[in-house]
């Protein structure tokens, strides 16, 4: 079986397709500098473009894990997720608490989905 990868950097790829499943790596917003539902926004908007580009969408993510600087932003982040996920396609999630590699970063998202 192939495995494919889509923006391949050293370390990482952004998108690895593999067997009828795609995984994304850690997504973020493209600026730092919005509060917590305009990163939330543009991170989801990110993994919209990337599951396209890898053949899926929204509605076929399996499981998605939520990376969230500060607790205490649960509730913006909720609303922007909301707004965002599929009706009736909601994925297995995980919300954790993490140091992020920049202050500045909110909120970082995993995917993995079907293609």
């Amino acid at each position: 079986m192939s495995i494919q990868r889509l923006h391949v950097a050293k370390r990482y790829s952004e998108v690895v397709i593999h067997n009828g499943t795609i995984y994304l790596a850690g997504q973020l917003a493209d600026d730092f500098d919005g509060d917590i539902r305009e990163q939330t926004r543009q991170t989801l908007a990110n993994i919209d473009k990337m599951l396209a580009e890898g053949g899926s969408d929204k509605s076929k993510i399996l499981s998605l894990t939520i990376f969230l600087k500060d607790m205490a932003d649960y509730d913006g982040l909720n609303a922007e997720y909301d707004a965002w996920v599929a009706d009736g396609h909601a994925p297995a999630r995980a919300c954790v608490e993490a140091k992020m590699y920049k202050p500045e970063v909110l909120v970082e998202m995993c995917v993995v989905a079907a293609v």
